[in-house]
């Protein structure tokens, strides 16, 4: 695949991207009082979450596709003395965006399933507190329009765990009260990182790595579709079959 030929795909997806998480979003905002009343915090919880993203998002693979538009991913913003990348810039917005991301999910969770958060939850949370503080230092370079080495990988190992971890408990207590809706957002949350972890540990080496952003983005889009036909146009019964606990 020649380097312009990559360039028109990966456009092309993102402005598809686009569209299918602000349209998901939209219908979620609109369609709100179809939620039945049992289902209300966790189809909020679920909105403010994707809401979230495609914020992020529009700066991440947004500003990529401008920077494409302008001539380039080196292409730099300028306010008033300063040049800001807006690539990085991208990347930092969905850095902060994703992390918001996965502690809702884990909000979503304790919601869905009357459960605490104990000291597993403690630590998930813990997790993201620690990724923010992680992602202040200016080693970060979030100018550069590839992530360095090994602050990637320092910035993205608090986010591995709290999203696998929101990734288990959702999987456990699915499987437990077999809620088949959240079952499958658990194994597409797993999925995402199978995908994800290839590119943070060697697209410094191997750049076309980057491709499987694709497939990791599309398993978020997974995640809003079952969602919302879950909770926004249910076909029957979809709450967990079994009491709620608090340990």
């Amino acid at each position: 695949m020649t380097e312009e030929m990559r360039m028109w795909l990966e456009i092309t997806f993102n402005v598809g991207y686009l569209i299918a998480v602000w349209s998901l979003v939209l219908l979620m905002w609109r369609h709100r009082k179809r939620v039945a009343p049992e289902n209300k915090m966790v189809a909020r919880y679920i909105l403010w979450a994707f809401g979230l993203l495609a914020l992020g998002d529009s700066g991440h693979v947004g500003f990529r596709v401008l920077a494409y538009i302008m001539g380039g991913l080196e292409q730099t913003l300028t306010i008033g003395q300063f040049g800001i990348g807006l690539v990085g810039l991208g990347a930092l917005a969905t850095a902060v965006t994703v992390t918001l991301f996965y502690v809702l999910m884990l909000f979503i969770w304790k919601e869905r399933y009357g459960r605490a958060y104990g000291w597993f939850g403690q630590l998930l949370l813990a997790a993201g507190v620690v990724r923010f503080l992680i992602m202040i230092p200016t080693a970060n370079q979030w100018n550069s329009t590839v992530p360095p080495q090994p602050w990637s990988l320092y910035r993205n190992l608090p986010l591995i765990v709290l999203g696998v971890g929101v990734a288990f408990l959702l999987l456990r207590d699915a499987i437990h009260t077999q809620d088949r809706p959240f079952l499958w957002i658990g194994l597409m949350i797993v999925l995402s990182y199978a995908f994800y972890l290839p590119v943070i540990l060697f697209v410094q080496q191997i750049p076309i790595i980057g491709m499987l952003m694709i497939p990791k983005t599309l398993a978020y889009i997974a995640i809003a579709v079952i969602a919302y036909r879950a909770l926004w146009r249910p076909r029957r019964a979809i709450q967990p079959t079994f009491k709620p606990r608090t340990n």
